[in-house]
């Protein structure tokens, strides 16, 4: 029989560690080396392996691949898309094509993604004097053949957001909205020498990029903006408002919530109801203004909230695109605590729902939970159905309401 020798004989005799000969056992990488109860024993005459590990810092710098970091923050698409980890939501542009309702609106809570969608939107479908093609070729909407292809590049765009605009009186609201809507006249500066806009259209323009205009005249800048691309492009541009009820949000908190949400039911009025100078519309927000009717007489309106499967995969992360971006950056491990966590909160939940509004509001909050991060916390506020809890979340918002109906409900957010 071959004599053997113990691990830490082999260490001495080819001058390294104990810790390495047992890893070059357990390797596979010293022929004969046999495992004697916890002890690896080896045959005496056995020579030391050669060792293939790398000395040069070189390869080790590129060994692997820089983990793309998370868009944190990010709204604009572009970047988002090309220099930072993007889950791919650009088949919310292909349903949008097959269905083409009029109007949209998307009720979502905080951080769902909906200005980094909104941008998206934008960037498809707006003209522009850059390829913005290249942002959606290895993108699944391109995958979708030419018939959506040609919606790319293909319409004016007016885009504002409003996520900014919280202010404490009426005057100060008003002269952040005259902004805001300046800039965007002031993107659009083709049609300060368009032939096709006539002499009054081009004032308008010009008070409008000024910020010289009245409340009144501030309330048919839509209609007015819209009428002239109409006019320059001779296609109706798409019309898109991100956060539009954080005005209305911060007048009800302020007291100038009837001076707001008269301006914006003006304003929504002219730029969206009946507007022939309009090819679509898209609006988002936190909640659906519904006891002012703002929306009145809006039959072309169509609105998806956290409680509608269509467009859920949107917006916030599917379980699967939670579990893939995980796997991405090694932390797949990490996850079963906090899914567990979701689910209990998700199941209580349910089970509150069924005792309290019936099955058929269980069923409809089982289905809403596909959307991973988030959703449970709006959850809460839609099933409070016809009473005075829903008129008040509609009045006052996620924060406000959750607060005074729920408790603090920010951290069930964290935890998901």
């Amino acid at each position: 029989m071959a004599e053997m020798i113990s691990v830490r004989e082999a260490a001495v005799r080819w001058n390294i560690t104990e810790r390495r000969v047992a890893t070059l056992c357990k390797n596979g990488r010293i022929a004969g080396a046999k495992k004697q109860g916890n002890r690896w024993l080896i045959p005496a005459d056995t020579q030391k392996p050669a060792d293939q590990r790398l000395k040069t810092g070189a390869f080790r710098k590129t060994e692997r691949a820089p983990k793309l970091p998370l868009p944190i923050g990010v709204s604009n698409y572009c970047l988002a898309s090309s220099e930072y980890y993007y889950i791919d939501k650009t088949m919310m542009i292909k349903d949008f094509i097959d269905e083409r309702p009029m109007v949209t609106l998307f009720t979502r809570p905080r951080r769902f993604g909906k200005t980094l969608n909104m941008d998206m939107l934008r960037t498809y479908f707006e003209k522009s004097d850059k390829d913005t093609s290249v942002y959606f070729r290895d993108k699944k909407i391109w995958a979708c053949g030419q018939k959506y292809r040609d919606y790319q590049g293909k319409y004016p765009v007016i885009f504002l957001t409003f996520k900014d605009v919280k202010f404490d009186t009426w005057e100060e609201t008003f002269a952040a909205i005259r902004d805001i809507f300046a800039k965007e006249t002031r993107r659009h500066k083709e049609l300060l020498a368009s032939d096709k806009c006539d002499e009054y259209s081009k004032k308008t323009y010009e008070k409008l990029a000024d910020g010289k205009v009245s409340e009144v005249e501030l309330a048919s800048a839509l209609l007015d903006l819209s009428a002239m691309l109409h006019k320059h492009y001779a296609v109706a541009p798409i019309i898109i408002i991100d956060e539009y009820d954080t005005p209305i949000q911060q007048g009800y908190q302020k007291d100038y919530y009837d001076k707001v949400i008269r301006f914006m039911r003006n304003l929504f009025s002219g730029g969206f109801k009946d507007n022939q100078h309009l090819s679509f519309g898209f609006l988002t927000g936190i909640l659906r203004v519904a006891k002012e009717s703002i929306f009145s007489g809006m039959n072309n309106l169509s609105i998806n909230s956290v409680l509608d499967n269509k467009y859920s995969a949107y917006f916030g992360f599917t379980a699967d695109e939670v579990m893939e971006m995980a796997e991405y950056y090694g932390a797949a491990d990490m996850l079963e605590f906090r899914a567990d966590a979701c689910r209990s909160y998700r199941e209580g939940e349910i089970l509150r729902v069924a005792v309290e509004f019936g099955l058929d509001r269980a069923a409809q909050l089982h289905a809403g939970f596909d959307t991973y991060r988030g959703v449970a916390v709006d959850q809460q506020f839609h099933f409070v159905g016809g009473r005075t809890g829903a008129i008040h979340y509609e009045q006052v918002g996620a924060d406000e309401f959750g607060i005074g109906y729920f408790g603090d409900f920010r951290t069930i957010d964290h935890i998901c």
